[in-house]
Order: C-alpha cells, then sequence, then structure tokens
C-alpha cells in the first residue's frame, strides 16, 4: 500500500508553509532516492502552484553506491563529481530552497563491506550542501518518507503502510490542523531553549548504563530550538518532526564514556552498542559490537570529526519517543531522546558574541569545525541529566521528564 495521495498532498502543504516557507520565485532542489519519487512530485507539485520558478529533483541510489564501494579505485571514493556541487552552490547564490528526504530503501545495505572503503565514500553527504545548511544561506530541511525497505528494517516486514501510520502521528498530519500544531510545538520548543539558556549552565553531565560523560558548554551557551533563519533573516524548520532543544559545546571540554542507547544507520552500516569515550574533548576509544570500523573511518575525515559539535536534550513529550518505536533513522530517532553528534558545530547554538566566518577563530573559541556532523542517540528513562551552573547542580532531565524547578537543586 502507498501513502494516499491526500496525505502526500496535505504533507506537501506542511513542508512549504511552515518547514521552508516558499515565496513565489525561489528556486527549489529536493534531494531523494528513487523509492521517494511519490513525496517528490508531491512537493514539486506543491512548490510550482506557489510560484516556484524551478524545481529540481535528483535521486540518489544507493545501490549504485554499494557498487561503487565494491569495485571503484580507492583513490577515487572521496571524489565528488564537480555538477554536484556547482547545483548547491548556485542554490546558495540565489537563496533558494532546499528539500533533503530521508528513510533508507535499504538501510543496511553496505553490511559486511570494507569498512574503511565505505568511510571514504561520503555520497550523497556533499560538503557543498554541509556549507548551505551550517551556514544557512538557503531555508533547508529534512522530511521523512516510508519506504517498503525501511519498513522492513523496523517491524522486519515491509509494512509502508503501517511505517506512515507512525509517521503520520509524528509529523502531526494527524491534527485538524496540523500547520498551527506545528507552530504551537515550535513555540513551546523555543520557550524551553529561552529558560535553558537563562540558566547560564557551565556543562551538563550525562549519567546512565556504560554512560558518565560531561560536556563543557561555550560562555553564555545559547540554545535554540531547530527554528532558524536563513543569511536573509526568513525563518524556516530545519526538520520535521522536531522536538529537541540543542545548543554547541565546547568541543575541547568533553570527558568520561557515553553509550548510545539507539542503534545508528552511518554510511549503509547499522552501527550497534556504539561506546565513544573522550579525553580532552577527543575521541579516544569506540567500541561497538557491529560497525566499529566504520566510526572510526569517519571520525578520521578530518580533526574535527572526533570531536563533539552538537548537545541536544528530548523529553517524553516527543511524539517520536511516545510512539516506543527504533526507526533506523537519525531524523526519527535523534527526535526521540536526548542526543549528541561529532562534527561541526551548530552555528545558531553558538553565543551571538563567539560567531564569526573564520574558522581558525572558531577553534580557538571551541567551536568545533569539521566537514561531517553525526547524530548518535544517547538518552532513555535510566539516563539521567544535570546542569553544572552558577546555582550548583540541577537535575534537567530524569525518567524522560524535564526537572528544572529550583526544588531539584543538589548540594
Amino acid at each position: 500500500m502507498t501513502v494516499p495521495p491526500a496525505d502526500l498532498s496535505g504533507y506537501a502543504d506542511v513542508v512549504f508553509d511552515v518547514a521552508v516557507p516558499l515565496l513565489a520565485d525561489d528556486r527549489v532542489l529536493i534531494n531523494a532516492e528513487i523509492e521517494h519519487a511519490p513525496l517528490a512530485r508531491a512537493l514539486a507539485e506543491a512548490a510550482y502552484a506557489r510560484g516556484a520558478r524551478y524545481v529540481d529533483v535528483w535521486y540518489f541510489d544507493p545501490y549504485v553506491k554499494r557498487s561503487r564501494v565494491r569495485h571503484a579505485a580507492t583513490a577515487s571514493l572521496a571524489e565528488v563529481p564537480s555538477w554536484l556541487d556547482a547545483r548547491n552552490d548556485e542554490l546558495g547564490r540565489e537563496s533558494g530552497v532546499l528539500v533533503n528526504i530521508r528513510g533508507a530503501a535499504a538501510p543496511d545495505l553496505l553490511a559486511g563491506l570494507d569498512p574503511v572503503r565505505v568511510g571514504l565514500d561520503r555520497m550523497p553527504a556533499l560538503t557543498s550542501r554541509q556549507r548551505l545548511q551550517l551556514d544557512n544561506l538557503v531555508r533547508w530541511t529534512i522530511v521523512p518518507c516510508p519506504t517498503p525497505e525501511w519498513a522492513r528494517a523496523v517491524f522486519g516486514e515491509p509494512d509502508q503502510a503501517r511505517l506512515w501510520r507512525h509517521l503520520r502521528r509524528v509529523l502531526r498530519l494527524d491534527e485538524p490542523d496540523p500547520r498551527e500544531a506545528w507552530r504551537q510545538r515550535i513555540a513551546e520548543l523555543l520557550d524551553r531553549a529561552r529558560r535553558l539558556t537563562e540558566m547560564r549552565l557551565d556543562a551538563v553531565r550525562f549519567e546512565g548504563p556504560g554512560t558518565d560523560l560531561t560536556i563543557g558548554l561555550l560562555p553564555d551557551a545559547h540554545w535554540t530550538a531547530a527554528r532558524l533563519e536563513d543569511v536573509q533573516g526568513r525563518p524556516f524548520q530545519a526538520n520535521l518532526p522536531t522536538e529537541e532543544v540543542f545548543t554547541t559545546p565546547d568541543y575541547r571540554r568533553v570527558d568520561g564514556t557515553v553509550r548510545a542507547t539507539r542503534p545508528l544507520s552511518l554510511d549503509g552500516t547499522v552501527i550497534r552498542d556504539l561506546e565513544l569515550t573522550f579525553a580532552d574533548g577527543v575521541v579516544t576509544g569506540v567500541r561497538a559490537s557491529a560497525g566499529a570500523d566504520v566510526v572510526r573511518a569517519h571520525q578520521a575525515t578530518d580533526a574535527g570529526a572526533a570531536r563533539l559539535g552538537e548537545l541536544a536534550l528530548v523529553d517524553s513529550s516527543s511524539r517520536v519517543g511516545e510512539s516506543g518505536i527504533t526507526f533506523m533513522e537519525t531524523l526519527l530517532d535523534e527526535n526521540a531522546t536526548c542526543h549528541l553528534a561529532w562534527g561541526a558545530g551548530l552555528p545558531p547554538g553558538v553565543p551571538a558574541h563567539l560567531r564569526t566566518d573564520d574558522p581558525a577563530r572558531l577553534d580557538a573559541a571551541g567551536v568545533n569545525t569539521s566537514r561531517v556532523h553525526v547524530d548518535f542517540m544517547v538518552g532513555g528513562s535510566d539516563v539521567t541529566v544535570t546542569g553544572l551552573g552558577p546555582g550548583g547542580k540541577m537535575v534537567l532531565l530524569r525518567n524522560d521528564a524535564w526537572e528544572l524547578a529550583p526544588r531539584r537543586r543538589l548540594s
């Protein structure tokens, strides 16, 4: 069973009215896999109906990537065709709209291949696209689309309809007015981020089974949600669904061990039971029951790839978390529970007085720079998150619930 056309049409309306509000004469790029064609077409229809100047859909085929990893010369695996970068660069000059569709046709497609070779081929995660997003040169968003094989990875059978029922709820498409429902939820998240910023925390500590990690924050740490503005001051929502508040940590002040609480699909391989050990901000140990070598290869991309760039908190009010499902897709799973990211720091999470385009100045301020950014999930009902600040220690999250009241201060 495919997704009903009416659902796709309503979904496209939310994307272009809430996530990336589209203006007449906008240029729109849509990145998708072949299986995402129904949603890509619905998005194109909605974009043109709103006056888009041109809509370009690029379909990526992960099976072709598998052939490349298996057979191409090792020296060529890191190469990216210049025309793909030119496409992104042109969109940046035009301050257009970028929509990335997620929902892997085969989440574990590259399992069993040489992990070093897998780590070299970053397609379709182009550096030029990351630059568009990190610098907010365009209005951009990431949205999910169900596929039979994604459903198989989640449920053990290709029940696309079942997967869509869950996605429909977490996307708030089951609400009488999904657009208004999202506006209210985003306002709630921004208010929570404001409260965290006002606490002036110096560090955050995660404690749970296999986890005892302390993460230092930047001076005057700034918390926000995924409601951002492009370089021209136009608002957009970086991903749907969204349930997180986040900040950019001081990459130099991270110490301890953290155990991932959900699998991570990375470069076509599912990483299971991941544990990372940090000392003075750098990953010094990688352990996993599956995929450890892929993580090591990924974190060898550049100096920043083995350091943290994001700290995000999610509580039990998350509809993704309420579902009780591990979606095997970071876009969903990172909105189910607290997560961290190795790689590039996020500019919206950097305090205004530290923001700069100079990588050297960012590094000196403790803001990580890297060509990669990978979220991994570390929260859960048995993980306690504590803030360390001017007033001492305060429990932020326990049993997946916020505890921001003064009565929860600890000696």
